[in-house]
């Protein structure tokens, strides 16, 4: 599987947010597969997160981010399947820290919490960053 392939995925809270984030993967040349919504029109987060869950526990890709208004309930729906390791960001320390010590799959992202500057900021250490193995691999082997 392709390193520059990602998943984006957003309830219409994100969306916005989302059609930013997505036009700034592809100038990166991400292979970018859009989960929806697509629209601002009401929908229902859950189905966004078991979305982004389902792409990655089938393959298709092996990281992802979701959006919705806090982020907490898209990160929620993610993180009830087994193997994702979703986390609700808010600066670009914590995306770092995510990848470092959780090897997080998804980031999650509050559209009304945190502007574009900081969700780059995010994007971008999430995308950026290995995992360290190590102790941090036994402590998720816990969850």
């Amino acid at each position: 599987m392709s390193q520059n392939k990602i998943a984006i995925a957003s309830d219409h809270g994100g969306f916005a947010l989302k059609q930013q984030l997505l036009a700034v993967l592809k100038s990166m040349d991400y292979e970018v597969l859009d989960l929806g919504c697509y629209d601002e029109n009401s929908v229902d987060y859950p189905e966004f997160g078991h979305a982004m869950a389902e792409a990655i526990e089938g393959g298709s890709v092996e990281k992802g981010i979701i959006i919705c208004g806090s982020g907490i309930g898209i990160s929620i729906a993610a993180n009830r399947h087994a193997g994702i390791r979703a986390a609700l960001c808010t600066s670009g320390l914590m995306a770092r820290l995510s990848r470092q010590h959780n090897n997080a799959n998804v980031l999650a992202l509050g559209a009304r919490i945190i502007g574009f500057e900081t969700a780059m900021d995010c994007m971008n250490e999430f995308l950026n960053t290995e995992f360290e193995g190590g102790r941090h691999q036994t402590r998720i082997e816990k969850i």
